[in-house]
């Protein structure tokens, strides 16, 4: 990227002004970057947990897995997943705040006396598997966030800073020419009048 300046005054004011913009930015987008980097680990570690908890609660029931051919899976339905939303580092993630189950009117007298534990059971495995997708949400969320500031950084530190520090340089050497110059052309037009101005 290529920065645009004229050789003045005007110019250089305007180059400095938006150097040190983002001297003082850059600080801040790398405790941003760090803050994001350390949280899209904890919530890719939280999402691996839930699903680590998840594997092993399913085969916690692998020795009832006979019983669940009897099960009636339409007992039990998922009808509201609770949300809110909370800002980490500036990004909008989210969080679960509960989950609603509907639970269908059956017999106890006519239904197997477990279906009470395996309507618990299901709440329990879909409470865990959802949870888990909330935290990869976050993550995924997060991560884009910490790559667009990656971004950020990289255009600050590697294109924008450097291209303004070379472009104040170059305007003040050409001022310093350009004083040069008018104070040389000065001194000869003094020296020639100066010998014009001497009678023969």
């Amino acid at each position: 990227m290529a920065i645009r300046f004229q050789y003045n005054k005007t110019s250089l004011q305007e180059m400095n002004k938006q150097l040190a913009v983002r001297e003082r930015a850059l600080p801040t987008i790398k405790n941003k970057e760090s803050a994001l980097r350390m949280e899209v680990k904890r919530a890719k570690n939280s999402a691996k947990e839930q699903e680590k908890k998840l594997l092993a609660r399913i085969k916690d029931y692998d020795k009832i897995v006979a019983l669940w051919g009897e099960f009636d899976p339409e007992l039990i339905k998922i009808e509201d997943v609770k949300m809110s939303v909370k800002k980490i580092a500036g990004v909008k993630t989210p969080v679960l705040e509960g989950i609603d189950f509907k639970i269908m009117k059956f017999s106890l007298f006519n239904k197997p006396s477990w279906y009470l534990d395996g309507i618990s059971i299901l709440k329990e495995l879909a409470e865990i598997a959802i949870e888990g997708e909330v935290f990869l949400r976050k993550m995924n969320l997060l991560d884009h966030a910490r790559k667009k500031t990656t971004q950020k950084v990289n255009l600050y530190e590697k294109v924008q800073i450097p291209g303004y520090q070379e472009a104040i340089m170059k305007i003040k050497r050409f001022m310093e020419d350009e004083e040069n110059l008018s104070k040389s052309s000065q001194k000869i037009i003094k020296t020639r009048l100066e010998s014009v101005e001497v009678p023969a």
